[in-house]
């Protein structure tokens, strides 16, 4: 028997607010543990949730973003479970009236098809406290942080449109970049700003049924992702073929033995309207000031970057995947930076560099405005393309402006025709068998005397100036 799989996401997502979604604390997790808690937050007797108006923003534009239908009203519910990282013995969701329905991220599919995968609804929740498992001696303890206890999130519901790994892996990244696109959070599953869980089932093909489903954990990666409902898939297959019956509970993703195992049991427990946190009316007006805050988003600016600065498809889509480097290679043809030379240089020069060094474009000592300046010089012919990485180099050790490393370095470009006479010729004389093959029809011996010359003049000379002599000299 053939199956196909039934799969369902639930993407966590950390809004990066300055406090956290009920009080004022500082939403900073990573401080030392228990240093940004209150008496709202640890839910002491008397405390009183004011929701973050800052929260509320983001999470309305991550909506928009998505295409999401931002809804009139919505309100929070008390979901009720008990575990040590609730304080209260509930969490504050919006299980009943989310704040927004609907929407759907495009993605490519493995066949290179177009594909739409749907999003059920948007809703806020406060985060839970963090858990930190240690020794004490021999004996095992569980401490709580409550630091990230009240931090605000959105949870996004998908539809079980998802047949695939690829399709989940591949809707990850283009969420990821929607939300970092409006700013609303970082979406680092590597760091937890986001979290995806998968509700996987699997029926025979062909058939409409929806079965008993397993809930998915603990994947921090988009490969992990991929890779558990990969596992998933063939784990429930197995066993529906050999006679046993899929029991809902929920597993974890083990990276280590790549499988899922046993966690615990799917338990739902019961979800009221909380009485402390008004609803949230929003109005036509709010919603459409929202929406005229939206910037320009993936799709349309890899739309306009082939049309305004000539770059391929699959280059304005993968540029346009990462605002930050959109942002600089619009800023360097700002500064007058032909585009195609931009983007040579900002995807094979300065973006691994900036990566060796474990550095952000942002926070590289390596501005615009500084690499437009070297890029000038090249275009101008005052250095030659190996001195401007050089240079590109110092740039990162120093403050200085590249003109200035040129010209302490001695990178600058002689284009002279009439200074390298001496050393072509006796390139020329040296190289007999070069000059043979060149004339014999040999191009690529043209490229090895360039580089002779070159060697000769330490990297001085202007190659193309050279390359036009060596030609006129072995064609006379």
């Amino acid at each position: 028997m053939e199956f196909e799989a039934v799969i369902g996401l639930e993407i966590h997502v950390e809004l990066n607010c300055t406090t956290k979604l009920f009080c004022d604390c500082p939403n900073r997790p990573g401080d030392d543990p228990n240093a940004n808690t209150c008496p709202t937050c640890l839910w002491l007797p008397g405390a009183m949730p004011r929701l973050s108006e800052q929260a509320l923003e983001k999470a309305s534009l991550l909506c928009l973003a998505l295409g999401a239908e931002l809804q009139p009203r919505s309100a929070f519910d008390q979901k009720v479970y008990y575990y040590p990282d609730l304080p209260k013995g509930y969490q504050l969701s919006q299980a009943h009236l989310p704040l927004a329905r609907g929407g759907g991220v495009d993605i490519i599919d493995e066949d290179g098809s177009p594909c739409r995968l749907r999003i059920h609804h948007v809703h806020m929740e406060e985060d839970v406290a963090k858990l930190v498992h240690e020794m004490e001696g021999r004996v095992p303890i569980s401490l709580v942080d409550f630091n990230r206890a009240g931090a605000p999130l959105v949870e996004i519901v998908t539809e079980p449109d998802f047949r695939a790994p690829h399709q989940a892996m591949e809707f990850l990244k283009a969420l990821r970049t929607q939300v970092r696109y409006v700013g609303a959070s970082e979406c680092s599953m590597e760091n937890g700003t986001m979290r995806c869980d998968a509700n996987i089932s699997v029926r025979p093909r062909g058939t409409t049924q929806m079965n008993t489903k397993v809930e998915v954990k603990n994947m921090n990666s988009v490969r992990h992702v991929g890779d558990a409902i990969a596992y998933e898939i063939e784990r429930q297959g197995a066993s529906v073929q050999a006679g046993e019956a899929v029991v809902l509970h929920t597993r974890l993703w083990d990276p280590d033995k790549k499988a899922t195992l046993p966690m615990r049991a799917k338990f739902e427990g019961p979800t009221v309207p909380d009485p402390s946190v008004s609803a949230i009316e929003l109005s036509r007006e709010w919603i459409e000031r929202m929406r005229a805050q939206l910037p320009e988003m993936p799709a349309a600016r890899a739309e306009r970057l082939v049309e305004q600065h000539g770059l391929t498809r699959d280059e304005a889509l993968s540029l346009s995947a990462d605002p930050e480097s959109a942002d600089f290679l619009e800023a360097l043809v700002a500064e007058g930076v032909a585009p195609r030379m931009a983007m040579h240089w900002l995807t094979t020069q300065l973006l691994p560099a900036v990566r060796e060094r474990r550095q952000g474009l942002g926070t590289s000592p390596v501005s615009p405005v500084r690499l437009a300046g070297l890029l000038h010089m090249l275009a101008k012919e005052e250095v030659n393309a190996k001195a401007a990485r050089d240079v590109l180099a110092q740039m990162f050790e120093s403050d200085r402006r590249p003109e200035a490393i040129v010209q302490a370095c001695g990178f600058s470009q002689i284009s002279d025709r009439g200074a390298f006479d001496d050393l072509i010729d006796q390139v020329i004389r040296g190289q007999e068998s070069a000059v043979a093959n060149y004339r014999a029809g040999q191009e690529k011996a043209l490229g090895f005397l360039v580089g002779q010359v070159m060697q000769a003049s330490r990297g001085k000379a202007n190659p193309k100036v050279i390359r036009e002599l060596l030609v006129e000299r072995l064609g006379a």
